[in-house]
């Protein structure tokens, strides 16, 4: 089958598109003809060896597909350790996902990693209230599309969007910002200050750096910051327990597999009412762009550029 693997830790350079075997199931695993992959984050940080979790070499990438199973059924499922840059993958039954006929594959793919990421962002690290003001920095990214959406429709106050271009900004508008901010501000205190017209109450930040640090400056008394990637690669100042009570403030760190650690189906509730909303009309999937398995080095290039938006997806067909 045709394949996408990393032989070298690296960049964008080390994706190689190669002929492997067709993997088989373990007993617990089922195999998947995939339809398309979801791009993300995450796979850049696998493949230099960055991310939470080490990568072992050699390495297919890929934490998400949406395919079908050799009974036909459509599904999506979260691949661990990776796998998901290729033709056919296995994964665990229990971290497949039956779709829905009336949800398309890039919707699927969408809502399965970033959309439930902001839900959880939202209402497990950052606990919502309706009328709180909501800072999404990357608003026009996979998880910053959904996230203004689902605060827009959950009922927070103003929301304020943060992004690098007028386009992407007017994307953050057009799903239910309030403001827009340009992320490259030298001082993002005192532009989110002004955005709000006082200090926020909730920031949603995967950049790190110097908009964590001055992000937190900004918070109001009990707002929270909810941190959830570093896609800038530059480390935050280190946080001192005793500055957090000038403002009686939270910062918090969300990784997506720590979900699955919770009593109940807490994954299975995000996924469901995700459909649920877009179903009503009240949440949708932004397309970032789709490019073939074999090109899958551009993908990581548009990713870690920071230039795209929405969800970018990998073709295996091509």
């Amino acid at each position: 089958m045709r394949a996408v693997q990393v032989t070298e830790f690296g960049g964008p350079e080390v994706l190689k598109p190669v002929e492997l075997r067709e993997p088989v199931p373990a007993p617990g695993e089922v195999l998947i003809e995939v339809d398309r992959i979801g791009v993300n984050y995450a796979d850049t940080h696998q493949a230099e060896n960055t991310y939470l979790s080490p990568s072992k070499l050699p390495l297919v990438p890929g934490g998400e597909i949406v395919g079908r199973t050799p009974e036909g059924k459509r599904v999506v499922a979260l691949l661990n350790g990776g796998g998901g840059y290729a033709e056919r993958a296995v994964a665990l039954e229990a971290m497949t996902f039956p779709v829905p006929d009336d949800i398309d594959d890039l919707t699927a793919l969408s809502m399965l990693v970033q959309g439930t990421t902001a839900w959880l962002l939202l209402r497990k690290n950052a606990h919502l209230a309706a009328g709180e003001s909501v800072v999404v920095h990357a608003a026009a990214g996979g998880v910053g599309t959904i996230a203004v959406q689902l605060a827009k429709a959950w009922g927070a106050g103003r929301i304020v969007a943060t992004a690098s271009s007028e386009e992407k900004r007017a994307l953050a508008l057009e799903l239910g910002a309030d403001v827009a901010v340009d992320s490259r501000a030298s001082d993002m205190t005192a532009e989110l200050l002004a955005a709000n017209g006082r200090r926020v109450d909730v920031v949603l930040d995967m950049v790190g750096g110097a908009t964590t640090d001055q992000s937190i400056a900004a918070l109001a008394p009990f707002g929270r910051l909810a941190f959830y990637g570093m896609a800038g690669r530059e480390q935050p100042q280190p946080i001192e327990l005793r500055n957090l009570l000038g403002h009686s403030t939270t910062v918090s760190g969300m990784w997506l597999p720590h979900v699955f650690k919770l009593p109940g189906d807490v994954f299975g509730q995000a996924l469901s009412e995700l459909f649920d909303l877009v179903r009503a009309g009240r949440v949708r999937a932004i397309a970032g762009g789709e490019y073939a398995l074999t090109d899958a080095r551009s993908a990581h290039e548009a990713l870690r550029s920071r230039g795209t938006v929405g969800k970018l997806l990998l073709d295996p067909s091509k």
